[in-house]
């Protein structure tokens, strides 16, 4: 039986970052038809129930119904370390990144952390993520496993490391290869599954590493691939370090075959004008993860140079060194960097980031990250005055977006009323 979601609607027509908020489309009164796992409509409410008498109904009153949210940049074995003090990126990754991951070789510890990890995710409305895992290979069946079993679209890859980090969490180009293959193999297409091909970093990978991660990603069509790139200043002075021939720290991806159409590069902070031009080239995507860089002293995305610049620009969390699992926090810290940059984004451009522009970023706008006729029913139910600071600001609104921005900037999970993902309640 076909069902009909009541409440208001938020869904795009247009890329608000280059267009401005008119490329939003909102209904104070409107419905979303789901039938078999699709949105089969989007309309006024009253219309969809004159064409549907039959739909089962589930009216949300003034709560807002959206595309679930898309979270483009995530480690999910740092979930029980998110929140760790203290330290800069490669302190921070050898204190307690690489301890916690050295557990991952157990299958069941692996399993568990999947199933907290999603149920945080979905609590907050998370309908889909691109996650790495650890150099193990049940990590990432462990998170696929979960993620089959939960039915949601997920990206994810083994994460290749054969240097600079401890012996446990070191595999070899051979072995990383090998490994990431039979992952793609085994897991790519399963469902509304997404194999990634993520060599961590440059640092943490010898060139006959980074050369057998191009030749594995030339291999495989369909797949992403993902990576990190200029997130701190001593990263990319240690980059250069390491790679003293390379043009800059993009090179060191670029001379392998890992630029192109389809990559996916974590926060890309202090990029050369080399840097900016190539990666517009390419149309390589660009992850910010605002709460990560604040947390860990990064620096600040130039949020506003990059979408009017054109570049394909996802939002995520970056959890565990972003320090939420929210992507209503993402939007408020994306905004508040922003800020700090001289911009003031609108709501609809940050509500459009953590929906289509990061379904954007992963190359499937074309499935998720909207309201429209055809896309996968991956829904997330919003209510604007979740709490009581919330709802005594969000009274005063004279339109939408004055309604919606208490929620991004104070909201968390307890405003997500209602989660469904493929149609189906999470």
């Amino acid at each position: 039986m076909a069902e009909l979601l009541i409440g208001q609607t938020l869904r795009f027509e247009g890329n608000p970052t280059t267009e401005g908020p008119g490329a939003a489309r909102h209904s104070a009164r409107g419905g979303v038809l789901i039938e078999g796992g699709r949105i089969a409509a989007v309309g006024e409410a009253d219309d969809l129930r004159r064409a549907h008498p039959d739909a089962r109904v589930t009216d949300h009153g003034d709560a807002l119904i959206s595309a679930g949210f898309i979270d483009a940049h995530v480690h999910y074995p740092q979930t029980a370390m998110i929140a760790s003090w203290g330290k800069r990126l490669i302190d921070w990754l050898n204190s307690y990144t690489f301890p916690e991951e050295m557990r991952f070789a157990d299958p069941a510890y692996a399993a568990a952390i999947a199933k907290t990890y999603f149920n945080l995710t979905l609590a907050n409305g998370t309908t889909t993520v691109c996650s790495y895992c650890t150099i193990h290979p049940e990590s990432v069946e462990a998170f696929f496993a979960e993620a089959e079993r939960r039915g949601v679209r997920a990206y994810a890859g083994k994460t290749c490391m054969d240097r600079n980090a401890p012996e446990g969490l070191r595999d070899t180009p051979q072995s990383a290869y090998d490994d990431s293959r039979h992952l793609r193999d085994r897991w790519h297409g399963v469902g509304r599954l997404n194999y990634v091909v993520t060599p961590r970093f440059s640092p943490t990978s010898t060139e006959a590493q980074l050369e057998a991660m191009g030749a594995l990603w030339s291999e495989s069509p369909g797949c992403l691939m993902q990576t990190h790139l200029s997130e701190q200043t001593d990263e990319v002075a240690w980059v250069r370090s390491l790679f003293p021939d390379a043009r800059d720290y993009l090179d060191t991806y670029e001379r392998f075959g890992l630029v192109g159409p389809g990559a996916l590069f974590g926060h890309a902070i202090y990029l050369e004008p080399r840097e900016h031009a190539r990666l517009k080239e390419a149309d390589a995507s660009l992850i910010h993860c605002p709460t990560s860089n604040t947390f860990i002293g990064s620096g600040l995305f130039d949020m506003d140079g990059m979408t009017r610049g054109g570049y394909r620009v996802g939002l995520a969390t970056d959890t565990g060194g972003g320090s939420s699992f929210s992507m209503l926090r993402t939007m408020a810290a994306a905004y508040e960097v922003a800020q700090l940059r001289h911009r003031a984004l609108h709501p609809a451009e940050l509500w459009w980031l953590a929906t289509q522009g990061s379904a954007r970023a992963l190359r499937a706008d074309d499935r998720i990250g909207n309201l429209a006729p055809g896309m996968e029913a991956d829904i997330v139910v919003i209510d604007l005055a979740s709490t009581p600071a919330i709802a005594q600001r969000a009274a005063r609104a004279r339109d939408i977006w004055e309604a919606v921005f208490p929620t991004i900037m104070m909201g968390d999970d307890r405003a997500v009323k209602a989660v469904l993902v493929g149609g189906r309640p999470a």
